[in-house]
């Protein structure tokens, strides 16, 4: 074989593996699109979640990516995985029913306390103009700012720290969701969120809350009680239940 030919045949095989990459990538991400779509119909809107924004956030963004890799077949399914430190991702349906219930729109500034693995935050900044999240674990904290930013996901500023205090730097904010349960609501946040604003947060005892929504009104906040639900609790730095 001359050099030119060699030189052919291994230009060839380059692009022969490239095209079958490009493929195989190709073909997971349709098959990671279809389970999204079938977790859309069948555990989101299924329940009752309409808005358009929130449902299309919820098939674009990957969860996939959010999870470990030993959970990674399970990521679309209908309950919430480990993701380390004791810490949870959430089920679809409560990612999608918290974000619908604050009304989210292109305009708004949102402040989320629990970054967890980042798939919350992703889905807001699918939405919103920005996200401010605060994580209380250093390792979850990097690992979801380094994904996110690989991501794309360009609008979201993650702090490590402690969410009790939330993140007074960037307030008011139009829209505080809470992904951990105090057991009593954090002042901080209430003065953190802009007049007019929402905040939704799981409220309780240990594993064992009521998911309250607030909003303020005049200065002063209108509560509500939404939905039984589970969620860790918040803690401190020096690992301390609120």
């Amino acid at each position: 074989m001359g050099r030119k030919s060699f030189f052919k045949l291994i230009l060839f095989l380059m692009i022969s593996v490239i095209f079958g990459e490009c493929n195989s990538q190709e073909s997971s991400k349709d098959d990671y699109s279809a389970e999204r779509e079938n977790m859309v119909r069948t555990q989101i809107k299924s329940r009752g979640v309409k808005d358009k924004k929130v449902l299309d956030a919820m098939r674009q963004v990957e969860r996939h990516m959010f999870v470990l890799p030993e959970y990674i077949d399970k990521a679309y399914g209908d309950f919430p995985l480990p993701i380390g430190e004791g810490q949870t991702i959430s089920q679809p349906y409560i990612v999608a029913f918290m974000t619908e219930i604050l009304e989210p729109d292109s305009t708004m500034k949102v402040l989320e306390i629990g970054t967890g693995s980042g798939y919350q935050a992703a889905v807001l900044a699918k939405i919103c103009d920005s996200v401010y999240t605060v994580e209380i674990f250093e390792t979850l904290g990097t690992k979801a700012k380094n994904l996110l930013k690989v991501l794309g996901y360009n609008n979201v500023k993650v702090k490590i720290g402690d969410g009790f205090e939330g993140w007074e730097k960037y307030s008011p904010f139009d829209a505080v969701i809470v992904t951990c349960s105090p057991t009593q609501i954090p002042q901080a946040l209430v003065n953190q969120l802009a007049e007019g604003g929402k905040m939704i947060i799981p409220v309780g005892e240990s594993y064992a809350q009521e998911l309250v929504l607030l909003t303020k009104e005049n200065g002063k906040l209108k509560q509500k009680d939404v939905l039984s639900v589970r969620f860790v609790p918040m803690i401190d730095d020096k690992g301390e239940k609120y």
